[in-house]
């Protein structure tokens, strides 16, 4: 995986990808970043989360995000096409962190498998993310920001 050396002042791509608390919870992990790291958060899109982003929407995430966070995968095809995601954005060189629950743990590797990366990493957390209160969705992503930090700095973090 490609890896920075700071955050800091890094356009932090959010692609949420419209399943229910998505938005609310990468907004609260996007906080984080902004507070402890001085990131500029670029907030997208992805309408239908069980396919593959369009080529043009690659280009213009590659064009306008140093680093793209990809959530939530909570079900099996969103967890596969997240990872596909994922997995497209890195080899064009932009580092990646997938976010899906634990339940779709299988289904997120099997798509790294199938797209040759098996060692894929995927960042886990439990399931379901679609009942979660405002409140656990604020402590949930100020976790996944930490989470998320280490993951694009790497084990020096």
């Amino acid at each position: 995986m490609p890896q920075v050396d700071s955050l800091r002042g890094k356009r932090v791509g959010l692609l949420e990808n419209t399943k229910r608390n998505a938005a609310a919870l990468l907004d609260a992990l996007g906080t984080g970043l902004a507070e402890t790291d001085h990131v500029d958060l670029v907030r997208m899109t992805k309408q239908d989360f069980a396919m593959p982003l369009a080529p043009d929407v690659v280009k213009g995430i590659i064009h306008d995000c140093d680093v793209v966070v990809i959530g939530i995968g909570d079900c099996g095809s969103c967890s596969a096409a997240a990872v596909a995601d994922g997995i497209a954005l890195e080899e064009r060189g932009v580092p990646v962190a997938v976010l899906c629950t634990e339940a779709f743990e299988v289904t997120s590797r099997a798509m790294a498998g199938l797209k040759g990366r098996p060692d894929f990493p995927v960042l886990l957390m439990p399931h379901p993310i679609a009942n979660l209160t405002n409140g656990d969705l604020t402590e949930r992503g100020q976790t996944l920001a930490s989470r998320v930090r280490g993951h694009f700095l790497g084990p020096a973090a």
